[in-house]
């Protein structure tokens, strides 16, 4: 059999059309959901409070728009995950696809004012944000064309930082870096899950893995600011 049937094969098991979730998927990815909007009001509010009494408080606006942009896409995924199939669902399934894209820009956000408004860093931040204006404009306005391209362009977006991995790398500790990178593993990685729709639980994999990175990154956070 040809390599490119097998290729075809591959992607025709990982990806089908969206289907029905049973009440245990259900319970289980709001679950996963609920514990990610935990972790993210704990530490994110330990984290607010750290950098408001500590040295980093010139970072405070960039890590109130990170916190609250982790805590805007857990809520709308769970909500939109949540939602019967009415009208109302197909809304929050455009705010669900754009609320990622402001949380890609929001996590980039505190990792570039660290580095001081560099020249480089000036760039990267009007590159990440402009990226996800027009990947949050696609979501909202034409929600049923580019589906594929934007998978490309969250990974695109997210993995941009190794445009400036070492400059980050000398002004964030090992610790942080690593935690950086090992979050945008545990996002990539889930995005097998995503697109494996055939697979049992499948969104509550892939919103396990969104929590899984956003925790480590929150982690990062910690480290390059301390």
């Amino acid at each position: 059999m040809p390599r490119s049937s097998g290729v075809r094969r591959i992607i025709e098991t990982l990806v089908s059309q969206p289907r029905t979730y049973d009440k245990f998927e259900i319970v289980a990815d709001a679950t996963v959901h609920l514990a990610g909007i935990a972790v993210a009001l704990i530490a994110g509010s330990a984290l607010l409070a750290y950098t408001a009494f500590g040295s980093a408080r010139e970072h405070l606006p960039a890590l109130l728009l990170y916190v609250a942009s982790l805590l805007g896409v857990l809520s709308v995924s769970l909500a939109f995950n949540l939602w019967p199939v009415t009208a109302v669902k197909s809304y929050l399934a455009r705010l669900d696809q754009a609320a990622i894209f402001l949380f890609i820009a929001g996590t980039y956000t505190p990792f570039l004012a660290v580095l001081d408004r560099t020249p480089m860093a000036t760039l990267m931040m009007v590159l990440v944000w402009g990226l996800a204006i027009v990947g949050i404009a696609l979501k909202l306005f034409v929600p049923h064309r580019f589906g594929r391209i934007a998978i490309l362009l969250y990974l695109a977006i997210g993995w941009s930082g190794l445009l400036i991995f070492q400059n980050l790398s000398a002004s964030i500790s090992s610790a942080a870096l690593l935690l950086l990178v090992a979050g945008g593993l545990a996002y990539s990685f889930g995005i097998i899950f995503h697109l494996w729709q055939r697979l049992r639980f499948h969104n509550a994999l892939w919103h396990l893995a969104v929590v899984t990175g956003a925790s480590l990154h929150l982690g990062a956070v910690f480290h390059a600011l301390g």
